[in-house]
């Protein structure tokens, strides 16, 4: 006999609406990941939802022969300003297989090391700007991190600069701001107010990224590029497979999602931020690897396969921060086939078409695989320790065919921030009570939390 999946108490009728904020869902959902293990369900108006914030049980929910990626909820509403993209088509819709094999080449590990100097030259900048600040001046980390990937996403993808770390706030960062937080309410609202209250909010914002987005392709067209990058891939290639090209609506559909995917990105290294202030070891050990390796000299690419710590921090850093909080998923479904799918070798059964969201704030601190789950230790993820964990406490990028096809992208610019900012530059807290608070729609991001930036004492930087 099955056991019954654990469920908050609710209320009549409405079910638990209660039990997850709708302006902050993925801190409601950690809490109740917290609380009631490796698998929960929520009732709202009727509809049920299964969590899944176990380790086993996330590494059987990525079984591609019994499981795929679930696209409703928020991801049916983001439709509205990306159609059927990458992040958001459906597994029938032959777009999705184009759009992947033109795509796909142009983030390969070997192409997304050619935007390396891309990814330092922008980096630097900030540094530039970080140390020039007064003493006084205090620095919203995620704000000038988010500053920082949309100069380098459009710079490395689209071979534009944007000049937007100083200055305003760049559009197309408050465009992505309210056209994710709209798309994780709109679901929990009656139709009505998202059409009535709330429409002309996305509109405007769905505007400004396909604004953003069709200015790159004219700037292009405008200027001729030899550039092999990926928007020249976008605007020019062929499925090689079916022999179509992307329609003009198609390639703005592309180039919006690459900045709202990577904004996880900016959340991990400023939340890495707080957890290396909370651990000033971790710093110590980091800055006598990174003067080994790098020594006075400026970081190249050749460096970072030698960073082994490095790498451990920002695999921790994934561990911890969940800057991806989730993913969606569902049972493949078998024609006729309406019989109840059974999970963990039986233990737990839900319906044929139940959707279930992975919840990456239990499944990567499950006690079961991580002693002390809580401790920010890098070393516990370099080398043979890490190569040995479960699958399961490994999908910071998602899973199978539909994981971030930008991972690659997102790794290398995670390793070249980190290492410059622990090289560079030294970090102090505004507020030494401050406890990581986050929230977040498609990603999480630490709130509320600042921080002063001067050149590093006895720093080994090369001069910018």
């Amino acid at each position: 006999m099955p056991t019954p999946i654990p469920q908050p108490p609710g209320v009549p009728l409405l079910g638990n609406i209660f039990d997850v904020d709708p302006k902050n869902t993925w801190s409601s959902l950690k809490k109740l990941s917290e609380k009631y293990g490796e698998i929960f369900q929520i009732k709202v108006f009727g509809h049920t939802i299964v969590f899944v914030a176990g380790a086993a049980l996330a590494e059987e929910l990525c079984d591609e022969k019994r499981f795929r990626k679930y696209v409703g909820g928020p991801i049916v509403e983001i439709r509205y300003a990306v159609h059927d993209s990458l992040f958001t088509a459906y597994d029938h819709e032959d777009s999705w297989g184009v759009a992947h094999r033109i795509i796909a080449p142009k983030l390969t590990p070997q192409s997304v090391a050619e935007r390396f100097d891309d990814m330092l030259s922008t980096t630097n900048e900030l540094l530039e700007k970080w140390k020039g600040l007064g003493t006084s001046d205090e620095v919203s980390a995620i704000g000038d991190l988010n500053r920082l990937n949309l100069e380098a996403t459009t710079l490395a993808l689209f071979g534009k600069k944007l000049n937007c770390l100083t200055g305003p706030e760049h559009p197309m960062l408050k465009g992505m701001e309210d056209s994710t937080s709209e798309a994780i309410q709109r679901p929990n609202r009656p139709g009505f107010l998202n059409w009535l209250i709330f429409g002309s909010k996305f509109k405007k914002a769905t505007a400004t990224m396909r604004t953003y987005a069709s200015e790159l392709v004219e700037h292009r067209r405008n200027n001729p590029s030899d550039r092999k990058d990926l928007l020249a891939a976008l605007i020019n290639a062929e499925d090689p497979e079916s022999g179509k090209s992307l329609t003009n609506s198609q390639v703005i559909d592309e180039i919006v999602t690459m900045p709202i995917g990577s904004s996880t990105a900016p959340g991990l290294v400023s939340t890495i931020i707080y957890l290396l202030l909370k651990n000033p070891h971790v710093i110590t050990t980091a800055r006598v690897e990174l003067d080994r390796v790098i020594g006075d000299g400026e970081l190249t690419y050749a460096h970072l396969s030698q960073l082994k710590y490095i790498e451990g921090i920002v695999r921790e850093g994934l561990r911890l921060s969940f800057a991806a909080p989730g993913f969606n998923i569902e049972p493949i479904p078998k024609e006729g086939d309406k019989s109840p799918v059974l999970l963990a070798g039986g233990q737990y059964e839900i319906a044929h078409n139940q959707p279930m969201i992975l919840v990456l704030a239990g499944v990567n601190r499950d006690p079961s695989v991580f002693e002390d789950p809580l401790a920010f230790k890098p070393e516990r993820m370099v080398g043979e320790k890490y190569d040995q964990l479960p699958l399961g406490v490994k999908r910071y990028y998602g899973n199978g065919k539909r994981e971030c096809i930008g991972k690659h992208y997102a790794w290398l610019w995670n390793m070249v921030v980190v290492s410059k900012l622990i090289k560079e530059v030294d970090f102090t807290i505004v507020d030494p009570s401050y406890e990581l608070k986050q929230d977040g729609w498609f990603n999480l991001r630490p709130v509320d939390f600042y921080v002063k930036v001067k050149p590093r004492t006895n720093s080994k930087a090369p001069e910018l």
